[in-house]
């Protein structure tokens, strides 16, 4: 199935554009060819000689960005954008939610529609949308809200996830707290699940971790890319007997967010090193897990100086340690050589010390998914 992207604004456009970059070099790369396949039907469409087009539509109230996105993906010769796939304006929003959401958005409505219908007319099968946006500007936080608006009215029963880059906590913009506010509060009430990268955090990965000197905006975009492509390409689940998975969006809004008061999802990856520096590294998947867990429970999205001192409260006590991260529920994803030897019994029994305090064992629970399996069975012996 396939996703169709919108990119809105500067923030928007540009992870939008290195995004799509790292998934063609992913699928190309890949050495199964059903990845490859599943890979470039969730994102690309195929033109009449074989370019691979990028399934997304490119807003922005100012044509600088889109002109260079365009123009790189152009460029770079494994795939490209829609020759008719973009809309932009000379006149920006001002940095001002209400001038994007209000004037623009409305003005516009119709045209962006259209760039969106044709798009999705392209799917076979379509998952849903993403919405790649920044939060503290004008047209990304304004626009990009009442586009969103428009796609609920337009596909009530489409997936639709927001991607929204968070500003740092000493940006530019004087009023990036009021443009985040009231995107956040309108985007809560329209979408199924709000995927959130802060600058401060990727830009901290960057220096500390990537050991980038001096960093622009697109080694932040690549850090923010390399996660939404980690979680977006084609998986294997444990029970799909080789299938790819066909609907990401439909597999972490139904996964994540099983309650509509909680939509924010965030990004945790191992291991995270310069590229140049994995030729020369060993990893295992008990010692990546282990990283990972604990980054889980201390609420930390660096994989360097972890507290390894919080700790999960036991098993049906009260919670006393305000450090310990809680989270509604988690997506385990692993890619690599031998995923299916990694042991992940560690990330599994969630919610289980709520039975045992009333007399259930974890023998119990064992023995009824033995019983079910042998049901299942049966009836997969029907011929």
């Amino acid at each position: 199935m396939s996703i169709v992207t919108v990119q809105l604004g500067q923030c928007g456009n540009q992870v939008g554009h290195e995004l799509f970059d790292i998934l063609c070099s992913d699928a190309h790369e890949g050495q199964r060819k059903v990845y490859s396949t599943a890979s470039r039907e969730r994102f690309f469409h195929r033109t009449a000689h074989g370019e691979l087009v990028a399934r997304a539509v490119l807003i922005d109230m100012e044509p600088k960005v889109i002109n260079q996105s365009v123009s790189r993906a152009a460029k770079c010769g494994r795939w490209r954008y829609g020759d008719t796939s973009h809309f932009s304006q000379k006149q920006g929003c001002g940095n001002n939610w209400a001038n994007g959401f209000c004037v623009h958005g409305p003005r516009h409505r119709d045209v962006v529609e259209e760039l969106v219908r044709r798009e999705v007319e392209r799917c076979d099968r379509l998952a849903g949308f993403m919405a790649m946006m920044s939060v503290a500007g004008g047209t990304g936080s304004g626009v990009g809200t009442y586009v969103t608006q428009c796609l609920r009215d337009v596909y009530p029963k489409s997936f639709i996830l927001n991607h929204l880059t968070w500003p740092y906590g000493t940006g530019e913009v004087i009023v990036q707290n009021y443009n985040s506010v009231l995107t956040l509060a309108h985007l809560y009430q329209l979408s199924d699940a709000i995927l959130v990268h802060e600058n401060d955090t990727v830009h901290r990965i960057c220096s500390q971790l990537l050991n980038i000197k001096h960093i622009s905006f697109s080694d932040v975009n690549g850090v923010i890319a390399h996660q939404l492509g980690s979680v977006l390409q084609p998986a294997l689940s444990a029970d799909s007997y080789g299938v790819y998975s066909r609907n990401p969006l439909g597999e972490l809004v139904s996964s994540l967010t099983c309650h509509p008061e909680y939509k924010l999802l965030s990004v945790c990856t191992v291991p995270q090193m310069p590229s140049s520096s994995i030729a020369y590294s060993t990893f295992s998947w008990p010692s990546l897990l282990k990283h990972l867990r604990q980054m889980l429970i201390s609420n930390t999205k660096m994989e360097e100086g972890i507290d390894w001192q919080v700790r999960p409260p036991p098993a049906g006590s009260e919670r006393t340690r305000t450090s310990f991260n809680t989270s509604l529920a988690n997506l385990l994803i692993l890619r690599g050589k031998d995923v299916y030897s990694a042991e992940t019994g560690q990330r599994t029994r969630a919610y289980i010390h709520q039975y045992i305090k009333f007399g259930i064992s974890e023998e119990d629970f064992l023995d009824s998914f033995t019983s079910l399996e042998q049901v299942i069975s049966s009836y997969k012996q029907l011929r």
